[in-house]
């Protein structure tokens, strides 16, 4: 009899990056994308403030990802070069936003960022969103002053609904605004997102895209 595929994706490969559910056995490659980039993270990201950190607390951090992602609570992926060697950064399909929908979290290391690599993650996960989950919306949260992830939205035909004042506090104090950008499943097909280049494997490493 031939194995029928089971969902969540465990995998995806990109034309240049490999996806895959974090694993405990990764802390030290994650640590020394996350240390090298503290500089370029910071500014946008609230969980960058608690770096430095030792390898077993980044270890610990992971199982808590791998263990979310089993049991179907959150989707935390690394991000690697196609070869699987190098983290590049990190991304994810998260829940928080409500009933069938979720939002779109990355980040890329400060060495590889500019090359259009967060574009083709976040491509990837919308794929995943509507074509295998699906979901009815998807979403993705960004401070104005983050020009990079604005561009993100913008080029995979998310629609800014608005911009939320001074919702999240900074690294500095301040309070800072947050853009929302959604996409919605009847949209999707007209996305560039819907044509980009994706392989989805299952924890057995079936082929689901």
């Amino acid at each position: 009899m031939t194995p029928i595929p089971c969902g969540p994706a465990y995998t995806l490969q990109t034309a240049r990056t490999l996806l895959r559910c974090w694993s405990p056995a990764d802390a030290a490659r994650a640590l020394r994308a996350i240390d090298a980039s503290l500089d370029h993270l910071r500014p946008w990201l609230d969980w960058a403030r608690h770096y430095p950190i030792s390898v077993e607390q980044q270890a610990a951090v992971l199982r808590r990802f791998r263990g979310s992602f089993d049991l179907g609570q959150d989707f935390t992926y690394a991000v690697f070069d196609r070869g699987g060697t190098e983290v590049l950064g990190g991304c994810g399909l998260h829940p928080r936003v409500g009933e069938g929908g979720r939002e779109i979290g990355y980040w890329i290391a400060a060495q590889h960022a500019g090359q259009g690599l967060a574009t083709e993650v976040a491509a990837a996960l919308v794929r995943v969103a509507f074509e295998l989950d699906g979901l009815r919306r998807v979403e993705i949260h960004c401070d104005p002053l983050n020009v990079p992830s604005v561009a993100v939205a913008r080029k995979l035909g998310f629609t800014h609904e608005g911009t939320l004042r001074q919702r999240l506090q900074a690294a500095d104090g301040s309070w800072r605004d947050i853009m929302l950008w959604t996409l919605l499943a009847e949209d999707y097909r007209a996305s560039p997102a819907a044509a980009s280049n994706l392989e989805a494997f299952d924890v057995l490493g079936q082929k689901l895209l």
